[in-house]
């Protein structure tokens, strides 16, 4: 399997964030659809689950992917090595690209196990999770962020990273605490750049935190020099985050990947396992907006209680409307 780190021609790369619930292969085949990113990222996978025999078919659902969503990293997360050991080598023999270690996700539940950014100044544990994953083979990278309470904590633990001899160093630009209540700290950039050249050049980095799309990762790359740009929320906002075009997408686009998400939720419920339909709703605001009457459509979509049922009262939408 090729490194996808360092495999990517041209710069920046752009990738898509691992959510929650939400970076499932049926969500990426639909942003696939609006405009692909050059990397795709999988829904965080529990190590501790996937170790178990009652937890390993609930986790296995998450990581289901497709050869056309290549490259593709598996994003995994806990605390204990041997469990990213057994997991790493399993992974490389799914298929993944790559293997990224969470220690950045603030959920209290997660950090009161010490995983996700309870990782953050563990410096001894981090490190062996780290070479417990490079055991399976693949290219592993961390996504993390600058540190537990406050902003300026990020040298010492961005620092130990980079020792660890990593792919990629994907940063999300704010503390644990801070949430995403804060603007992201992009004027910490060019020291974190000073010092990734200063002390793992072969390691790329990656930020993420408040990126909207395409032309404002240009704008960024082009002022910070980093390597990747990751897009989490701003596929919430324009699910063509990814394009190049600066157009606001159509009603028509807009509801060609509604369509498509449905239809692609029921296909994914007859080939693997049944999926409830309630969770696929989190979605709508992406597709029914910025068109007249789509508040009252999304609303009124909300009360569905099937994708047929929703497909129906899109199509009686437009038909009302002729179809404008």
């Amino acid at each position: 399997m090729k490194n996808p780190w360092k495999t990517q021609t041209k710069k920046p790369i752009f990738i898509l964030a691992p959510m929650e619930a939400v970076t499932d292969t049926v969500f990426r085949h639909v942003v696939k659809q609006a405009t692909a990113p050059d990397i795709f990222f999988t829904e965080f996978v529990s190590t501790d689950g996937y170790a178990s025999e009652k937890g390993r078919h609930s986790t296995k659902s998450r990581l289901l992917f497709t050869n056309d969503e290549q490259p593709i990293i598996a994003q995994i997360w806990g605390n204990k090595p041997e469990n990213f050991s057994l997991m790493a080598k399993d992974l490389a023999k799914m298929g993944f690209s790559g293997i990224d270690i969470n220690m950045g996700c603030p959920d209290k539940a997660v950090v009161r196990q010490g995983s996700g950014s309870g990782l953050i100044h563990n410096n001894e544990l981090s490190a062996e999770i780290i070479a417990a994953t490079k055991q399976g083979g693949l290219p592993v990278s961390v996504k993390t962020r600058l540190g537990n309470i406050r902003a300026d904590e990020w040298q010492p633990w961005l620092t130990h990273l980079l020792q660890q001899d990593i792919a990629n160093l994907t940063i999300h630009l704010r503390s644990r605490k801070e949430m995403s209540k804060v603007p992201a700290h992009y004027e910490i950039i060019p020291e974190i750049i000073k010092m990734r050249n200063e002390i793992a050049p072969q390691t790329l980095i990656t930020i993420n935190g408040d990126i909207k799309n395409h032309q404002h990762g240009m704008e960024l790359y082009q002022k910070y020099h980093v390597d990747g740009i990751m897009i989490g929320r701003g596929i919430f906002e324009n699910p063509f985050a990814f394009s190049e075009q600066t157009n606001k997408p159509t009603k028509k686009e807009l509801l060609e990947l509604f369509f498509l998400h449905l239809k692609l939720h029921d296909e994914a419920s007859l080939a693997n396992r049944p999926r409830k339909y309630d969770p696929l709703k989190r979605f709508f605001k992406i597709y029914i907006k910025d068109f007249p009457g789509a508040s009252g459509l999304r609303n009124e979509l909300m009360q569905s209680k099937s994708t047929a049922e929703a497909c129906e009262i899109v199509n009686d939408f437009l038909n009302q409307e002729g179809g404008n």
